[in-house]
């Protein structure tokens, strides 16, 4: 602690005399040093985030386009896609009339 005050002092002497410092203190340093690293730690965790979000979005766009292969051969086949997903019973149309073609 005695090392801070004396340079906390020597500072203010200098100041005074007019003469200016030519380095921040090394707790100083240390200090900009650490919340640097974090930063930059955090910025790079956001980075990783992104790259597993749009791996994510990616993912989720091909399973949209393979439910929609799927609804092309449930209406191919059945003559509607509007299944229940529970149950795999098919909702016919109200006219109980499918547009299957064999």
């Amino acid at each position: 602690m005695a090392t801070t005050k004396t340079k906390s002092t020597n500072s203010k002497i200098k100041e005074l005399k007019g003469i200016k410092s030519e380095k921040i203190t090394d707790e100083q340093l240390e200090k900009v040093q650490t919340t640097v690293n974090e930063i930059n730690k955090y910025q790079l965790e956001i980075g990783s985030i992104e790259v597993q979000k749009n791996q994510l979005v990616q993912h989720v766009g091909q399973l949209r386009a393979e439910l929609t292969s799927l609804q092309v051969e449930f209406e191919k086949d059945y003559g509607t896609y509007d299944i229940d997903i529970a149950t795999g019973t098919i909702n016919y149309p109200e006219n109980g009339e499918a547009d299957k073609k064999d």
